[in-house]
């Protein structure tokens, strides 16, 4: 994953029987198959009558299972136009050895001349899970010693009791086929990837394996990809099992991730693993297993209890807990599959009956769930060809749940009715003065609103009100000492030049008293990748914009649309604007009169400038009109206390009454909201060292991520960069409004070479990022539904205490570009936050 750390994403492998649905036997026209399914999605394993299905990444279970329901879907479509059946299981029951061939591949043909028979047996299907892992070294240590807790995950998925035609006598015999390979089993320790990969070097020297592909632990670290891979399970029939050990995989890796970086590694007895891993193989959830702690035996459903409560932590960090409890709870009162197949073959005495249930639960996708509803049809084509991974509302054909009254209302609609509101949405938006300037044009702009609203889940928006304060406070600390003392560049945690040569330094900086908050409102820009992770991507502490306009796309979208207008459980954004006045009152003095200080209609901004005044209640004056009596500024005949600067600081300090104004804030007779020299804590150099100072002001790790940044003025990250232009995000370090920004994949050779030569010539003001997968969401193109990337800027208001409103601003790309800016060109949305008390740091 480029750019982006933070939540741990999971994705799966599953494996499928391919079955003939006369005979119930398995048979090898996998490849048949495979030549109607996509080819990303899809692919061949050992055996002809396998194909393996392979999930993308997700932070959310449900997207998780959403995805693994449509590939199902997918996969049996196709089968059932050729008369075929899939089953989702560890083994099927009813084989003829002679009828089945491996895959045409030369290393499938290396591999049965080598393993024989083990080759020709190998008729079981898995579930694999990746969970990430930045750090093979982390991987190979994680691997070892989540060991002791893999088998209560087998015993959740077993569903291979027969075997060629006979009961096995076990509720998974699938890991005994497969623990007859050489490398198969647990994994010892390690204490390195570079051990770990100098033992699979020592392996395939020795002839017994051909490839390192051919590892078959239990669990293993990737080769290529950043993960750790659960391999011991077998397919499971239902796809909310699979999500449940996936949430309970990752859960347990990001208990052991912690525990490794907080200790001393420990070593586990393989021996007892094994011990337990046969007890899983043997009694499924139906018998004892081993207890991972105690290392005796205890009923299935208590030692899986006991993990799920231990895991709690875990559960409710990645926001899993409530699903992850109720699928278990389900799981075990539904027993395994193996003891439902032995029931199905009780009841009829007849093998095929067995083959019949497990098809019948692979093919119903868990209809009961979530999971499982497919999209509802549109009647009206608005979803015709929209297809698209990452997207915010639509995965795999299934519209996410809290999406459907939104997609059911825009059907009804149409795209004719679409237009017509459209039309409806401009005018309103001519009379209201809705628009902006642009410069070297003479008439402004109608703002480009999308219809389509955005939808924040409430757990996403949880962990975005805990982290954005945590950030807003760092900076503000840092604005502190920069201006101040300087510690953070004595202690070493930054290198002088950042400040010293910051584009957005001002001495005037200096003249702010010391117990005024420097930085009242911030907006961050969040990102959202394909996967589901939030990061910041920029901060804004100096003039940042947008707060206003979240508040009127709202009444906006009610009047033009109000079919589709948030209903309870959703926050009123204009209540952001109480919490913005509180936060301009609380840093104030004296009778804390605010004026919002503008340019003037000529400024792109201007009418979120006059709604901000007229919401709250504040004086709307340009620098012209802001005089000096007695020491205190005054505007419209008013003394003012609260300056709520929309303008750059140079143009207010250039204004007559500059100086007068700013020698009233070094007596503490106004505040100026922001604060100048604000800048040296929000240009693209000191986003990198964010996370640093959040670590040193706070003593507390960053709950959000950046995005990979490099220094061009680094000579190694400038190598880097100029080596990677065609992959990489060039940013001027002072830039703003999307201006000079170069998105390398989609620049052209010219492009690519201008930006070379700028940072060849002046290294300093330039940095670089990495691409970010972003996610996209459904716009309205005036025909139908097309994906565009969108972002989310979020404020912080800091008054007494760090606050996040509950407001934001989605902001829309245009078709084929990254950047959203207005001025580019970009739009931007109603976004629907999830109601609660603004959360405060």
């Amino acid at each position: 994953m480029a750019g982006l750390a933070g939540p741990i994403a999971v994705g799966v492998e599953e494996e499928f029987h391919v079955v003939d649905l006369e005979t119930r036997h398995l048979v090898p026209r996998a490849g048949v198959l495979l030549e109607q399914l996509p080819a990303d999605r899809f692919t061949h394993e050992l055996q002809r009558s396998v194909v393996e299905a392979n999930s993308r990444p997700f932070v959310r279970l449900e997207d998780l299972g959403h995805d693994l329901t449509a590939l199902r879907r997918t996969v049996i479509q196709a089968a059932d136009g050729l008369g075929l059946g899939i089953a989702a299981a560890g083994s099927v029951p009813l084989v003829d050895l002679e009828a089945l061939k491996i895959s045409p591949d030369a290393r499938y043909e290396q591999m049965l001349a080598d393993y024989q028979l083990l080759t020709r047996e190998q008729l079981i299907c898995g579930a694999q899970v990746h969970a990430e892992v930045e750090d093979r070294d982390l991987a190979v240590a994680v691997a070892h010693r989540l060991a002791p807790w893999l088998p209560p995950l087998l015993a959740l998925s077993s569903s291979s009791p027969y075997w060629l035609g006979a009961d096995s006598g076990y509720a998974s015999y699938r890991p005994l086929i497969w623990q007859r390979w050489p490398t198969a089993g647990p994994v010892a320790a390690f204490e390195s990837a570079a051990e770990y990969d100098r033992v699979v070097d020592e392996l395939v020297r020795s002839g017994v394996i051909t490839d390192p592909g051919m590892i078959y632990f239990d669990i293993r670290p990737s080769a290529h990809v950043p993960t750790v891979e659960l391999r011991i399970c077998d397919a499971c029939p239902r796809v909310s099992d699979v999500v449940l050990i996936a949430g309970l995989f990752r859960a347990l890796v990001a208990r052991e991730l912690e525990a490794v970086r907080n200790g001393p590694g420990r070593s586990v007895r393989l021996e007892m693993v094994r011990a337990a891993t046969w007890r899983a193989a043997r009694s499924g959830l139906e018998g004892d297993l081993v207890d991972p702690v105690g290392g005796v035996p205890r009923p299935a459903a208590e030692v899986i209890g006991r993990m799920v409560d231990g895991l709690r932590p875990q559960l409710e960090e990645f926001s899993d807990w409530e699903l992850v409890t109720s699928l278990t709870r389900e799981a075990l009162a539904r027993g395994s599959s193996s003891a439902r197949q032995r029931q199905a073959f009780a009841r009829g005495g007849r093998l095929a009956d067995v083959v019949d249930l497990v098809l019948a639960e692979t093919r119903s996708a868990d209809g009961e769930t979530a999971f499982g509803r497919p999209a509802p049809r549109m009647r009206t084509g608005l979803l015709d060809g929209y297809d698209v991974p990452g997207d915010e509302v639509i995965i795999e054909g299934t519209v996410r749940e809290p999406y459907r009254p939104v997609l059911r209302v825009l059907d009804r609609l149409g795209a004719d009715g679409l237009r017509e509101r459209e039309r409806r949405r401009d005018r309103h938006q001519r009379e209201n003065g809705m628009t902006f300037q642009v410069e070297d044009e003479k008439e402004g702009r109608i703002f480009p609103f999308d219809l389509v609203p955005r939808l924040v889940p409430a757990d996403e928006w949880a962990g975005i009100r805990q982290a954005l304060p945590q950030r807003v406070r760092a900076l503000e600390a840092f604005l502190h000492d920069v201006y101040g003392e300087r510690q953070v560049v004595g202690d070493g945690v930054i290198p002088t030049w950042v400040v010293e040569e910051s584009p957005g330094y001002r001495e005037a900086g200096r003249r702010v008293p010391s117990g005024t908050v420097r930085c009242v409102v911030a907006g961050l820009d969040l990102v959202r990748d394909d996967v589901g992770r939030w990061a910041v991507l920029e901060d804004n502490l100096r003039v940042p914009s947008g707060i206003g306009y979240a508040v009127a796309n709202r009444r906006l979208a009610a009047e033009v649309l109000p079919e589709l207008v948030p209903g309870a459980g959703f926050a009123e954004p204009r209540e952001a604007l109480r919490t913005l006045r509180e936060a301009l009152l609380a840093a104030g003095a004296g009778d804390r009169t605010i004026a919002v200080v503008s340019a003037g209609p000529g400024d792109s901004a201007y009418y979120e400038h006059r709604l901000l005044a007229e919401e709250m209640g504040a004086v709307l004056a340009g620098p012209a009109d802001l005089t000096v009596r007695n020491g205190h500024v005054e505007a419209a005949g008013r003394r003012i206390d609260v300056l709520y600067r929309r303008i750059d600081e140079d143009d207010l300090l250039a204004a007559p009454a500059g100086r007068a104004v700013l020698d009233a804030v070094g007596r503490s007779a106004l505040v100026l909201a922001n604060a100048p020299g604000n800048g040296v804590a929000d240009d693209k150099c000191l986003y990198r060292y964010v996370p640093r100072l959040i670590e040193y002001y706070l003593g507390e790790r960053p709950l959000i991520d950046n995005v990979t940044t490099y220094l061009c003025r680094d000579p190694d990250d400038r190598e880097q960069v100029l080596d990677r232009l065609a992959e990489l995000v060039v940013k001027p370090v002072d830039g703003f409004g999307g201006q000079d920004v170069v998105v390398g994949p989609d620049a052209s050779r010219e492009e690519l070479r201008e930006v070379r030569d700028r940072i060849l010539a002046s290294p300093d003001r330039w940095v670089a990022q990495e691409t970010v997968r972003l996610s996209t969401h459904p716009a309205f193109d005036g025909e139908r539904l097309r994906p565009r990337v969108v972002d989310l800027r979020a404020f912080v208001c800091f008054g007494e205490t760090a606050t996040v409103p509950p407001a934001a601003l989605t902001r829309v790309a245009p078709a084929g570009s990254m950047i959203v800016n207005s001025s580019q060109g970009g739009g931007a949305k109603d976004t629907w936050i999830p109601g609660d008390e603004p959360c405060a740091d």
